[in-house]
């Protein structure tokens, strides 16, 4: 399988990036954000401004081909060791595998920056990236019904979490 390369995400990334992201707000209930972001908008989504919640630029060769991150689950402190995880692939580079290896690298990371759970709070019909966290061991434990309202439909929200066990 091809190594993709995750890099953190720079400033001089950030329209491109939005870019990617705009593309799921437009076309998709990946996300429930209704309207573009602009760049300022998505140095917030990308910067917690805490490196225990990293953002990372994901390459094939010189092409950037999507994003992925670390985000808080809720900045409250009872949940520091539990981390959010987010995936986005530019349209043309999903079903190659990368969004497997941007998340087995975010995983490792997890570990080393000391989390215990990560979660991933996905659109309950957004199949390929419920498939995507399944086949990598994490386990649906959450169903919000109807929660969200997109392109005129309610839609469900379903949280898969992984435990992490530390290296020994």
């Amino acid at each position: 399988m091809k190594d993709y390369i995750l890099k953190p995400t720079e400033e001089s990334l950030l329209p491109e990036l939005a870019g990617i992201y705009n593309y799921y707000v437009m076309n998709s209930t990946a996300t429930f954000h209704m309207h573009e972001v602009s760049t300022d908008e998505m140095r917030v989504i990308l910067n917690e401004g805490d490196p225990r919640f990293p953002s990372f630029a994901i390459y094939d060769g010189d092409s950037l081909c999507g994003y992925c991150l670390l985000a808080h689950y809720k900045k409250r402190e009872a949940y520091d060791q539990t981390a959010e995880v987010t995936i986005y692939l530019k349209p043309g580079f999903e079903k190659r595998g990368i969004g497997s290896i941007a998340l087995g690298k975010l995983e490792a990371i997890a570990v080393r920056n000391g989390f215990h759970a990560l979660l991933a709070v996905i659109c309950g019909e957004n199949d390929a990236s419920i498939g995507l966290f399944a086949k990598a061991g994490y386990d649906e434990c959450a169903r919000f019904r109807e929660v969200g309202k997109k392109f005129g439909r309610l839609l469900d929200i379903v949280c898969y979490e992984k435990i992490l066990v530390p290296a020994l």
